[in-house]
């Protein structure tokens, strides 16, 4: 990955000023913080997160094509030593975090420890514990670990990401590519990002420069408070980089550390972006709000009354501007709150009083099925219009939109995109025919799948977890 150096853009703004200067040009300065001082301050709050993770699973490649030796024997061999058991290998991997409580609990990301099996935390001053994992929230991307020791441990202090402004000062404390405790500084260059990482996209883009092993560190901001957690880089992006907001966090973190999971508010209703003639098909102007395109039969939206082809404007006395600014805010409220929303219908704008559901483990408010715990297979119906976005040539059936970390379908070589065609031998052409013929195998019992990757039919059998 190409990235600009800050020292390049530093060289390019002080050009800027001084052509500037020489026009007679007034120019407002932004004042740089003492780095210096910040992050002799912050460096102890920063932690470098290794895990280890012991991975026996096949190694399965439906992809694979037919080699064109001459040999008849060399394929069979080739098929058994990649599919055989292979000895237990351990996976590494490098990430940061930071420290919130003297107790020892520490934030990072999801990602940083999914699946392993055991996480070692390395402090500053050269300490290592063993963590123990409390709570983890996979649409966020977020995880709460805990280290023990006597002495208390350095605290970084929690900011208000709302409070931040695009060309505002940040820094990054971090791992990247197993570099400990580097410093990188770089201002805030966008808000608001959605780059389709999960239900609730609300990125900060920032230009200091994060690389991997960066995941789950701290952003900084000029007064040494954390408004991001940084999460996630564009490939080629030149430097561009991406930290959740502290502040949605900081909404999960009790939740994290008393249940060690999130629950989360639902409306049971499908989505979908206003583009600019639909909003002129509804006589909406300015194409705000978020167009219902479905509802769930008996859910909450259901039973308030809500109807497709309602136009949502506010939740809660909160303006909807754009769709995924509704999941966000339904998500954030507790289950069984009632609250009042309007919605535009016929030219008319209506008031509902909806009470608030619990959105299943694994689901989305946009209607995604739930993630199957028996396989980790996150799956919906095939409309044309999702066979079309995916550009897959079937347009009914069940089509896999995602797998879960360290399952078994992950493990059994199941990708997005895989449309389902059988389960345990019975056609499914619907969710609900997928979900009732999966639901009679029980833990431990192997369940035999035919489904169609590209112009190709395969069977996989997988293990009910």
């Amino acid at each position: 990955m190409k990235l600009v150096s800050l020292r390049f853009l530093r060289g390019i703004a002080l050009a800027a000023t001084l052509v500037a200067l020489l026009a007679g040009e007034s120019v407002a300065t932004l004042p740089s913080p003492d780095f210096v001082t910040l992050a002799e301050k912050l460096k102890p709050t920063v932690v470098n997160i290794s895990t280890t993770k012991n991975n026996t699973a096949l190694q399965r490649r439906l992809h694979r094509q037919p080699s064109p030796s001459l040999d008849p024997f060399q394929d069979f061999f080739e098929r058994f030593f990649e599919e055989a058991p292979r000895r237990p290998q351990r996976e590494r991997s490098l990430g940061s975090g930071f420290i919130i409580s003297s107790k020892g609990f520490i934030i990072t990301n999801n990602h940083v420890i999914s699946g392993a099996d055991e996480i070692k935390v390395r402090l500053s001053d050269g300490r290592e514990f063993t963590a123990e994992l409390k709570g983890a929230d996979e649409k966020l991307d977020l995880a709460l670990i805990k280290i023990d020791d006597k002495a208390e441990f350095p605290v970084a202090e929690l900011g208000d990401s709302s409070d931040i402004k695009v060309g505002e000062w940040v820094m990054a404390i971090g791992n990247p590519f197993g570099l400990a405790q580097t410093v990188t500084a770089g201002i805030v260059s966008a808000k608001g990002r959605v780059i389709g990482s999960g239900p609730y996209d609300d990125f900060i883009q920032t230009d200091a420069s994060i690389n991997p092993g960066n995941s789950g560190g701290p952003l900084f901001n000029a007064e040494g408070k954390v408004i991001g957690i940084n999460t996630a880089i564009v490939a080629g992006g030149q430097g561009i980089g991406f930290a959740i907001p502290v502040n949605m966090a900081k909404e999960v973190l009790p939740q994290l550390e008393e249940k060690g999971k999130v629950t989360r508010g639902w409306l049971g209703v499908t989505m979908q972006p206003m583009s600019a003639e639909l909003a002129k098909s509804f006589g909406l102007e300015g194409g705000k709000g978020a167009l219902i395109s479905d509802v769930v039969k008996d859910g909450p939206a259901a039973r308030a009354g809500l109807k497709s082809g309602d136009i949502i404007l506010e939740f809660g006395g909160q303006k909807i501007s754009e769709m995924n600014e509704l999941p966000r805010l339904v998500a954030a409220t507790p289950v069984g709150t009632t609250v009042a929303l309007k919605a535009l219908r016929n030219g008319q704008i209506r008031e509902f009083t909806v009470s608030v559901g619990r959105l299943a483990d694994g689901g989305d408010e946009n209607n995604q099925q739930p993630v199957d715990d028996a396989f980790g297979l996150m799956v919906r119906e095939l409309t044309k219009e999702l066979a079309s976005s995916m550009g897959l040539t079937e347009s009914q059936g069940v089509v896999v939109t995602g797998v879960k970390r360290g399952s078994s379908a992950e493990f059994g070589g199941f990708q997005p995109g895989d449309i389902i065609l059988e389960v345990g031998g019975k056609a499914v052409a619907s969710v609900a025919e997928y979900q009732k013929a999966a639901s009679i195998y029980k833990k431990g019992e192997t369940v035999r799948f035919l489904l169609r990757r590209g112009e190709s039919k395969h069977f996989l059998a997988l293990k009910v977890e």
